[in-house]
């Protein structure tokens, strides 16, 4: 299965240490130097980010996790001595379908849902739609976000969620654990202080459901298709002036006072949509053995 895959690599310690320093470092030095900061510091910091032109912030945004997947990948296979196809699936390759349907699913579900709620109230909603600045954003997206997604894909329900896995010998543990971190990495981001803390509970409960989908599947492509598709329309769909990446997208959500209303919408994206997505894959996919696919234990 899964999980097991990790076994068919070499697992010492200090390669697993090697690993995930060398890919996370960079994120943990910014998310301590994030928390040392003043709070006119940090202010200062994310207003520079905002004075720079969005295709200038979101190129260099995204330009590391080029060189962060492709690091990672290495590792795996010269340190670790194990296939990237291992990291991918328990398959014996990659099914791409898989990939293609979660990808079209949530962009479908992400639209539809932003415009029931824009014909029940658009008042905090302007279009923001300019030709040239949209397509500057779309060619840059489409390029660079597969690596970011990529990266954190395999990095969190690949990586770590089958070295954890084989250490605790359950599923429930590095499913929680890959959740967590996932939400904690995300919570220097400035929507944070916007929106509060309780914008974690959208990050971890993503997490949680990237981490469903890539253990009843056994694989990642429905985790890699969603987590694309999601993040796609964040940037081009609709952007807001604390959102941790700017861009030039098709609206824009101009209630900065009241930044709750979109929490709500996250939390309500939580308890409703999501629940549907799985039970869709579910159906689609045939998932059954729900208990030992998330809580079984693991054999070499």
């Amino acid at each position: 299965m899964f999980i097991s895959q990790a076994y068919k690599g070499n697992n010492t310690w200090w390669r697993v240490l090697i690993t995930i320093v060398l890919t996370t470092g960079i994120f943990i030095s910014n998310f301590i130097a994030i928390y040392l900061m003043s709070k006119e510091e940090t202010d200062k910091l994310y207003q520079s980010m905002k004075d720079m032109p969005s295709y200038q912030s979101l190129l260099i945004n995204l330009s590391p996790f080029i060189f962060l997947l492709l690091l990672l990948f290495l590792l795996v296979r010269n340190l670790h001595n194990r296939s990237v196809l291992s990291l991918t699936t328990s398959r014996e390759k990659v099914d791409y379908k898989r990939f293609l349907f979660s990808f079209g699913l949530i962009i479908f579900f992400t639209i539809a849902t932003f415009f029931v709620s824009y014909l029940y109230d658009n008042s905090n909603i302007e279009w923001n739609f300019h030709p040239i600045k949209f397509l500057t954003l779309f060619c840059i997206s489409i390029l660079l976000f597969p690596f970011q997604i990529g990266f954190e894909e395999y990095l969190f329900r690949g990586y770590l969620m089958q070295q954890i896995g084989i250490i605790a010998k359950n599923r429930w543990i590095p499913l929680l654990i890959t959740s967590v971190v996932f939400g904690l990495f995300h919570s220097a981001n400035p929507e944070v202080a916007e929106m509060g803390f309780g914008v974690m509970f959208f990050y971890i409960g993503t997490g949680l459901l990237l981490g469903i989908m890539t253990l009843m599947d056994e694989s990642l492509e429905l985790a890699l298709g969603f987590h694309l598709g999601n993040n796609l329309m964040a940037a081009l769909l609709i952007t807001t002036d604390f959102s941790a990446i700017q861009t030039d997208a098709i609206f824009k959500y101009s209630g900065v006072e009241n930044p709750v209303d979109m929490l709500h919408e996250m939390i309500i994206s939580i308890a409703i949509v999501y629940p549907i997505i799985l039970f869709i894959f579910a159906k689609k996919y045939q998932w059954q053995h729900w208990k030992n696919k998330l809580t079984g234990k693991i054999q070499p």
